[in-house]
């Protein structure tokens, strides 16, 4: 796992340790013991196991960096063919931003029964088909973030979005759509992030309501 804080968390361990051994040491080698060695060897073995108390408290309470992978799939760029040129400048604009400024790594537009957009690594299936979580979204105009993806059953559904997707935000997108969001690493996404891809995705809300997908 890349984890750049564990040696920071295995230090007071470490410490500990050595201070412990050097004092068992230090213990075998006296010929006599005075009181006031036994007193000091005392504090001693109290602060070497205050420090790798510590230590086991940090491997817990200590946030760990959120394991990363290489989406499988290739990246790239595909528009629904009816699409005005506005209207693809308009997405090109939030799909990129979104790509560029958070553990995004994979995107797809949905709008009234069609794919719009898909942009980043692309999964083997090219059309969004609702399914339960992507429907209950629409239906309640709530947003659904699945922090590890891998541990939902309902996660067969998204297999427009890469195989390996590690976590999924599914934003609404006025009342017909959706802006599915899939990332690389599990629990990626803060809440600033999620903040900003709402009024991202009002944004695009209130520019495809400019669109006839029926025409």
């Amino acid at each position: 796992m890349n984890d750049p804080n564990r040696i920071l968390r295995l230090l007071p361990i470490f410490a500990g340790g050595l201070g412990g051994l050097l004092l068992l040491i230090n213990r075998l080698l006296s010929v006599g013991l005075t009181d006031a060695q036994a007193r000091s060897d005392v504090v001693g073995v109290i602060e070497a196991a205050v420090l790798i108390l510590v230590g086991l408290i940090w491997q817990q309470i200590q946030p760990r960096s959120p394991d990363v992978v290489t989406l499988i799939g290739e990246r790239g760029l595909e528009f629904a063919p009816e699409l005005s040129e506005p209207i693809k400048t308009e997405l090109a604009w939030a799909s990129h931003l979104l790509l560029s400024n958070t553990a995004t790594r994979s995107l797809v537009v949905y709008d009234r029964g069609k794919t719009l957009l898909r942009r980043g690594v692309l999964g083997k299936n090219a059309t969004v088909k609702p399914g339960a979580i992507l429907q209950r979204v629409l239906d309640k105009q709530q947003p659904v973030y699945l922090v590890n993806l891998a541990l939902y059953p309902g996660r067969v559904e998204f297999d427009y979005l890469p195989e390996n997707t590690q976590g999924v935000i599914c934003q609404p997108l006025g009342k017909h759509g959706v802006l599915i969001l899939g990332a690389n690493a599990p629990r990626s996404y803060t809440k600033q992030d999620e903040r900003w891809i709402e009024g991202i995705a009002d944004k695009l809300g209130e520019t495809l309501k400019a669109i006839d997908l029926e025409a």
